[in-house]
């Protein structure tokens, strides 16, 4: 699966590895990228620890009183009624973060696993958790060190959280389990632990409770995410600009004015981009007099601006959900500001995934038009001159006649990954957690998309740059020229039938890279 991990400037690349300062306010998304994907060290602020350990002293206080506390001196979930007496409380939180590691399935990405780490890091650094400050200090040792505990692909219902992913790596913190350290070698967590001199903690009252209560596993892939797309909806402007000049559309219809006529953001946005990109075309030139017999383009290249602007606003919307969870304090009990330890239910994960269920749809439509602008170049009938399949000897040759069918088949994929997860609630915990979110698995699947949309935008660049050197001798304009030349560097022009798969892959690897989109950003600066 793609991670779409962006090329980057010196002064980039020397941002992403400084140490990340984790305190009582939130992380940012650009925090969660650095740690996440460039493997940035971890420290908590003095003001964090100090606000740890406050909130820590009102736990102790009530774990002492006779009088029974939800999570501090009681069973969990369905079995919060028990009173556990003290002598017990510590193998209560060993058990609970054992029977909770019930994870199954593939390893989750490394990246995924960091995130979530930081950021349930981040809510025990408000004070607002009740745990030691030794243990958040495991959690920054941890991610400092690079070893990554095992997290598995399924467990999580998005109920009280991310209760399995996030117990996964509360076993880690107490010496048990398995990880991965920094090379990526799997080995028991003690053996990583004292190699890289961490000592395990032994939980007391309420942490245990504290390490899993959390929306941090589908919040951390919502951020990483969001921060893939933004570079994606640009490289859509760029693929639908690179079809619309090869086949001899007009950019006419992306003038600010007609925009302006209906003034949603994402798609002046993207009308603007297009119009960038298109500058300076020879092909474009080419065909705009009177004597043009096209009347109107397809959709699919007339309407790019209204499906990319429409995705761009979903995901401003997406990116303030974001914001707002990356500010807030989500565990069960809680430690309020004025003392108090109070049951809720912030741990739902409802904003969270609905947002992950929407992104997922719009991925899935900026798919859609993508295949649908490839479709056309391979068509005779509708490609306006160009061979049929951009073959070099149709019959004898296939062209790219099989790409696209290689995006439909993602696309179709993508439909699927499509419809929500956030509706589909499944009770849990005989009957207590009788309604749950499903938020871990619309981020699971979101990435999943993410990774088809990626594979989708390159075949269009592939289809496109090979429609553009057909028109030959026109030129592209400079900046479609730059994708195209970059493409050439690692895929052959026009000609005879080649093994295709390994073209594909290359193209996928220059818009995972941020290759093409960088190459078109070099001649017209930074899109929006």
């Amino acid at each position: 699966m793609s991670t779409n991990t962006l090329p980057r400037t010196a002064d980039q690349a020397a941002k992403e590895i400084a140490p990340v300062v984790v305190g009582v306010g939130a992380v940012t998304p650009e925090e969660v990228v650095r740690v996440a994907r460039f493997g940035a060290t971890v420290q908590l602020s003095e003001e964090a620890l100090s606000a740890i350990g406050e909130s820590r002293a009102r736990i102790r206080a009530l774990a002492e009183d006779p009088k029974p506390v939800y999570g501090v001196s009681t069973g969990f979930g369905a079995l919060a009624t028990r009173h556990i007496p003290l002598e017990l409380r510590a193998q209560l939180q060993r058990s609970l973060i054992r029977s909770h590691a019930a994870g199954s399935g593939p390893e989750v990405e490394r990246e995924v696993v960091r995130a979530l780490m930081l950021l349930r890091l981040s809510t025990l650094a408000t004070g607002r958790t009740g745990v030691r400050p030794e243990v958040a200090q495991v959690y920054a040792a941890l991610l400092s060190s690079g070893i990554t505990p095992v997290v598995h692909e399924y467990g999580s219902l998005g109920c009280s959280g991310d209760l399995a992913p996030l117990a996964h790596v509360a076993l880690v913190v107490i010496g048990e389990g398995t990880v991965r350290n920094a090379d990526g070698e799997l080995m028991p967590t003690a053996e990583a632990l004292a190699a890289a001199g961490i000592e395990p903690v032994q939980l007391e009252e309420k942490e245990g409770l504290a390490l899993i209560n959390g929306t941090d596993g589908m919040l951390g892939q919502l951020v990483l995410a969001c921060h893939d797309l933004h570079k994606l909806l640009s490289l859509a402007d760029i693929t639908a600009a690179m079809s619309v000049e090869g086949l001899l559309g007009t950019d006419k219809v992306f003038a600010a004015d007609l925009q302006a006529l209906r003034p949603q953001p994402g798609q002046a946005v993207a009308a603007a981009n297009m119009t960038r990109i298109l500058a300076g075309s020879e092909i474009v030139a080419s065909h705009a007099n009177p004597d043009c017999t096209v009347v109107q383009d397809a959709y699919s290249l007339r309407c790019a601006p209204q499906v990319a602007g429409g995705a761009r606003d979903t995901l401003a919307h997406a990116e303030r959900i974001a914001s707002y969870e990356l500010a807030s304090a989500v565990d069960n009990p809680v430690v309020t500001l004025d003392g108090r330890v109070e049951s809720n239910g912030n741990f739902h994960g409802a904003p969270v995934a609905y947002v992950l269920d929407f992104l997922a749809i719009v991925v899935a439509d900026v798919a859609s038009m993508s295949e649908r602008r490839t479709d056309r170049f391979l068509d005779k009938a509708r490609n306006h001159g160009l061979p049929p399949f951009l073959a070099d000897d149709p019959g004898v040759d296939s062209g790219h006649m099989i790409a696209q069918y290689t995006q439909a088949a993602i696309v179709s994929e993508l439909k699927r990954l499509a419809a929500p997860s956030s509706v589909d609630s499944i009770p849990s915990s005989a009957m207590q957690e009788d309604h749950v979110s499903m938020g871990w698995s619309g981020a699971r699947k979101l990435r999943r998309a993410i990774d088809g949309l990626t594979r989708v935008l390159a075949i269009e660049a592939l289809t496109s740059a090979r429609g553009l050197d057909l028109r030959a001798p026109l030129q592209p304009s400079p900046a479609t020229s730059a994708v195209r030349d970059t493409l050439r560097e690692h895929v052959e022009g026009p000609g005879t039938d080649r093994y295709l798969a390994p073209e594909i892959e290359a193209a996928v690897q220059l818009v995972a890279s941020g290759a093409l989109l960088g190459s078109a950003e070099a001649v017209v600066g930074e899109l929006g």
